[in-house]
């Protein structure tokens, strides 16, 4: 990784700017001078579900926090004219039939059954749409799956960024699974990888892969972050042979503002590309912040 970084202004692109660590994302961004465009549904953040305040912070007013649907890339696709890099940090931790058996709204073994499937249909491929057409759910109800939103919506946002003739792409991916999570939720993620590297050659695709992620404005987040710090160093005394077994739970946690941190520093620094990984992340993110303490 070179050390030399392009810090002229840069013009990017966040779809899910209004989330976690989307919003973390624009605020570094915007801390560089940049100009920061966010998209998602809903536009603004609701900021007490992102931040401890439900007030907006000051640097929000530096962001054109824009409405648009990414299963529907002809709601977006204007809104990427003239940028300089895109970021895709949306994607989804559980599908709906999970989400029903923790809320007692579906039955423990349909709903497993299903959520724990070894597949499930995306929308049509991604990279044979015609033109206007949205992403579409191929499951029988339509159900919003990780194929859909985790691998198809990055494909189809990479595909539109190539064409905007923009040169760098970032996914929001993930160190590994979990045991509580389909094995799915990870494989659609390294599946969107591997067709952003082979499908689009003009982009300098970025890979973000950082394990559990916390911050004090989530209380929740805090002890879970301790037990996986714990058992991340446990993995790490074995040589992290227990990844395959333990996946995200092995690996050490990290703030989400320093993920941020890094997602802009890789932006800017032209010779970083492909897969980065957690050492990496916390390089870069000490590389952003040194270079804004001069």
């Amino acid at each position: 990784m070179a050390s030399a970084t392009n810090a002229a202004k840069k013009r990017i692109v966040v779809c899910g700017g209004n989330g976690f660590l989307g919003s973390r994302i624009c605020k570094s961004a915007v801390a560089r001078g940049w100009d920061v465009t966010s998209i998602s549904r809903s536009g603004e953040p609701t900021w007490s579900s992102v931040s401890s305040s439900p007030n907006p912070p000051p640097w929000s007013t530096s962001v054109s926090w824009q409405k648009a649907d990414i299963l529907k890339p002809t709601t977006y696709t204007p809104l990427l004219k003239d940028a300089d890099a895109v970021v895709h940090s949306m994607g989804i931790l559980l599908e709906a039939d999970y989400k029903g058996v923790l809320t007692g709204k579906e039955s423990i073994v349909s709903g497993l059954q299903r959520a724990f499937s070894a597949t499930k249909q995306g929308s049509q491929n991604p990279l044979e749409r015609k033109e206007g057409e949205g992403l579409d759910s191929q499951e029988k109800d339509g159900q919003i799956t990780y194929e859909l939103m985790n691998r198809d919506s990055a494909i189809a946002l990479a595909r539109h960024t190539s064409l905007s003739q923009i040169p760098t792409f970032a996914y929001i991916s993930a160190a590994a699974g979990a045991p509580i999570l389909p094995q799915r939720y990870i494989t659609t993620k390294r599946s969107a990888e591997s067709t952003i590297s082979s499908s689009f050659p003009s982009l300098r695709p970025i890979f973000i892969r950082p394990g559990f992620l916390y911050d004090s404005s989530r209380t929740f987040t805090m002890p879970l972050a301790a037990l996986t710090g714990v058992a991340a160093l446990a993995n790490s005394m074995t040589g992290n042979r227990l990844t395959w077994l333990m996946g995200a739970g092995g690996v050490k946690p990290l703030r989400a503002d320093l993920v941020a941190e890094a997602v802009v520093e890789a932006l800017g620094d032209e010779e970083v590309k492909g897969v980065v990984e957690t050492e990496e992340i916390e390089v870069l993110a000490n590389k952003g912040w040194r270079r804004g303490m001069l």
